[in-house]
């Protein structure tokens, strides 16, 4: 459950928007979205390979 403190005098739409904040930074809509469709283990691999792959050319390319 995610709670939201609000001080006195702060209006509702800067406690909506912390709470949206805090909402998306928990991943439940993210996971809801790939629970919809099966994705197989060796394309969830391949994928987290190509991103590492990514990551570390920019890495690299920082360094340079």
């Amino acid at each position: 459950m995610i709670i939201i403190p609000v001080k006195e005098g702060e209006s509702i739409d800067r406690a909506l928007k912390k709470f949206k904040r805090k909402f998306e930074k928990t991943g439940v809509v993210k996971e809801l979205r790939e629970r919809q469709k099966f994705t197989k283990p060796s394309v969830i691999k391949r994928e987290q390979k190509l991103k590492a792959i990514y990551v570390q050319g920019l890495r690299e390319a920082e360094e340079n």
